[in-house]
């Protein structure tokens, strides 16, 4: 009896797969499973900037080219905020739910595809079915820039036309688009010393005013129409501004201010305009400012061949747009890619992370319909 996926679904949850640890056992589990399917592997391995070690997996099943390509984060967010019964990387199946951390977001959605591949792996297919698994998707993208720089068999794919599918939680509709993200740093530094002396120096005094200038930048990203996209809800960048001062006592004058900022930017937006006056208000209160993280929103033609027939294989009548970031934003060399997984992300990094059986069933049906056309017999 072949395995389905809520068994997949189990397995993969069970490996505590946090961004800031090692995802490296949750992908030696995945590369024996494939191999199992008859796949061959490509493991593309790094450190992280915090000397954590990392993996990514890039596999290929069936001869010749095209064919299609599952796209997939082994990673998973922090547990801390964790309240269901059972813990976070003990699933539990309840009331026609799976439990856990990453059911949903995106071990679930993954799990789908292995049943996919499963199912089909005796079928005559013309053409190859690709995995992509990457590690911290959830802190940057970096496992998808490491393969974009350095995978032969995602190579391959490019220079073939493979077709991609990402397979973050959409509740299996097709979306063709989703925004990027920006996040910036300023920071100002003055003097500890009790306030009661003239001999600190409050970091806040220069951060008040950049402040001020972030807020300006709020309403304009909120109400100019050249800063919207109606195609995205919400429609705006959403311009989040983060402060803080570390101030422990109220008696003592900070010595460091941060303010950060936060934007998703749309197709067809200069995000960098933004980030050039963001720097600039900094440098004229003589901030230091960075940027900690750049990633570029994603979008193919929604009337595209590829995208109308992804919504007929998928059953839907129109593709649609998300407001969070996927893998895509470094996996834009494949041309013909779209977003549809199982599950609602409404359950993602939740502190009862949970996916449906019912979703887990649907999600494994439309991936072997995708597979079926995509890469089985003409």
């Amino acid at each position: 009896m072949k395995r389905n996926a809520l068994f997949y679904a189990q397995e993969l949850v069970a490996f505590d797969s946090v961004s800031t640890r090692s995802n490296v056992a949750i992908i030696d589990y995945l590369q024996r499973v494939l191999d199992e399917l008859g796949f061959e592997t490509e493991r593309i391995d790094y450190v992280d900037p915090e000397g954590v070690p990392k993996a990514n997996l890039v596999a290929k099943r069936g001869t010749g080219y095209g064919g299609l390509a599952y796209i997939g984060h082994t990673d998973v967010v922090p547990e801390d905020n964790w309240s269901w019964k059972t813990g976070p990387f003990q699933p539990e199946v309840f009331d026609g739910r799976l439990y856990g951390r990453g059911s949903c977001d995106m071990k679930g959605p993954i799990a789908c595809m292995l049943a996919a591949a499963e199912r089909t792996i005796d079928r005559p297919f013309r053409a190859p079915i690709y995995f992509v698994l990457t590690a911290d998707e959830e802190v940057g993208y970096r496992g998808a820039a490491e393969v974009a720089t350095r995978s032969q068999l995602f190579r391959e794919m490019v220079k073939h036309g493979t077709k991609g599918v990402i397979g973050e939680p959409t509740g299996l509709q097709v979306v063709y688009a989703h925004k990027g993200g920006v996040w910036l740093e300023a920071v100002s530094h003055g003097r500890a010393a009790h306030s009661s002396t003239t001999e600190g120096l409050n970091a806040n005094l220069a951060m008040i005013p950049y402040l001020v200038e972030m807020k300006r930048l709020y309403d304009e990203t909120e109400t100019s129409a050249r800063w919207r996209n109606e195609e995205f809800d919400p429609p705006t960048v959403r311009w989040n501004i983060g402060i803080n001062d570390f101030t422990r006592a109220v008696n003592m004058t900070p010595a460091r201010s941060v303010c950060t900022v936060y934007f998703r930017p749309m197709p067809g937006q200069n995000a960098e305009e933004l980030v050039e006056r963001a720097k600039h208000a900094a440098e004229r209160q003589g901030l230091e400012f960075r940027v900690r993280f750049s990633a570029p929103p994603f979008r193919v033609d929604p009337d595209s061949e590829y995208v109308r027939k992804m919504l007929e294989l998928a059953g839907q009548q129109r593709p649609t747009t998300v407001a969070y970031g996927t893998d895509g934003a470094r996996l834009r060399e494949l041309k013909q890619l779209v977003v549809c997984g199982p599950g609602n992300i409404a359950q993602a990094h939740t502190a009862d992370e949970w996916i449906s059986l019912e979703q887990l069933e649907a999600g494994t049906a439309t991936y072997v319909r995708f597979l079926e056309y995509w890469c089985g017999q003409s």
